[in-house]
């Protein structure tokens, strides 16, 4: 997180943050702008968000804050929204009543170049943030669906990256096809090799190493990881494997006979979210990592989830981590 802090502050970008009434919410904009880390927007009723500041002791001054009910800008915006869901026929009257809801306003923000991307989710549920960001921001060309992953620092793990881990999709899509899945780890790629600089090392993860069994949810994962390295040939993919044998050298040297990925694996590519969301609980409460996340992907612009019992300092990161995301020009 220092590293993503670090390249934050080499150009700290406009972020901004729907749930400004958030006490939270509130104290990750302040540490934020006082660190040089970005340069946030808080959206809601000014004179309640001073108040909180006030009692909270802290200075928040230098802080843009903007209420979406009385902005300049609601009538371009809801021009633009009347541009955006023409197909649907809505009139600026209804525009004008979704975007002075702060998570569609603050979408819209980043959709017209007023915010250089977005951090929510401390108020709000996960299906929230996603259907603004896709009714507004959209996706990016040939997705189809958005994704999630956390960054995963395990201490004493040195295997992945340095001991650092991507899983996906932990937070977004309860049961991918295996197009959905194969799409998912290509996005994946994508995201650890600009976000993070890696060389990925995509692993397909299932029971089941190389026909070890046989059932339908190992079905699922051959085809998609088929379907990966026909839409993703330059990229080290590889399933179906069983967690060890992706990430252990040793139990893949047993397990698989030739793989540029077994034993070596950076990104882990899990078939549902049910094993994803276990997976990354247990290795941060059991293993002590750090999870930062759910980081979303797949948008045209940069957007963030938050889970909501994120602290202060979880709040921070996913701001530093969409400002690194807004620097490279990615999602």
């Amino acid at each position: 997180m220092e590293w993503f802090k670090r390249e934050a502050r080499r150009d700290p970008r406009r972020i901004v943050l729907p749930e400004g009434e958030e006490e939270r919410i509130i104290k990750a904009a302040v540490i934020s702008a006082k660190e040089g880390i970005a340069r946030p927007i808080l959206l809601g009723e000014r004179s309640r968000i001073m108040k909180k500041a006030s009692d909270l002791n802290l200075e928040i001054e230098n802080i843009e804050i903007i209420n979406p009910l009385h902005s300049s800008k609601l009538e371009k915006y809801a021009s633009l929204y009347c541009k955006i869901r023409k197909s649907k026929g809505v009139t600026e009257k209804l525009a004008k009543r979704i975007l002075q809801k702060n998570l569609y306003f603050g979408a819209m923000m980043v959709r017209a170049g007023d915010a250089d991307g977005m951090v929510a989710g401390a108020a709000n549920l996960t299906a929230s943030v996603i259907r603004a960001g896709r009714l507004i921001i959209g996706l990016q060309k040939g997705v189809s669906i958005p994704s999630s992953f956390f960054i995963m620092d395990v201490p004493g793990f040195v295997g992945g990256e340095k001991g650092v881990l991507i899983f996906a999709d932990a937070a977004v899509n309860p049961d991918p096809t295996p197009s959905q899945l194969a799409e998912i780890a290509i996005s994946s790629a994508k995201s650890a090799e600009t976000l993070l600089g890696w060389e990925p090392r995509v692993a397909m993860l299932s029971f089941s190493t190389k026909g070890s069994a046989h059932h339908p949810l190992v079905d699922k994962v051959v085809e998609a990881t088929e379907i990966a390295k026909k839409r993703a040939p330059h990229l080290l993919i590889d399933g179906e494997l069983q967690a060890d044998a992706a990430i252990v050298p040793e139990v893949a040297r047993r397990k698989v006979k030739e793989s540029d990925v077994a034993g070596r694996a950076n990104i882990l590519i899990f078939p549902d979210l049910n094993a994803a969301n276990i997976a990354y609980k247990l290795v941060q409460y059991m293993g002590k990592a750090r999870a930062y996340g759910p980081i979303l992907q797949g948008f045209s612009k940069p957007i963030s989830d938050l889970s909501r019992g994120a602290s202060v300092e979880d709040i921070v990161g996913a701001i530093a981590i969409v400002c690194v995301e807004a620097q490279r020009g990615m999602s």
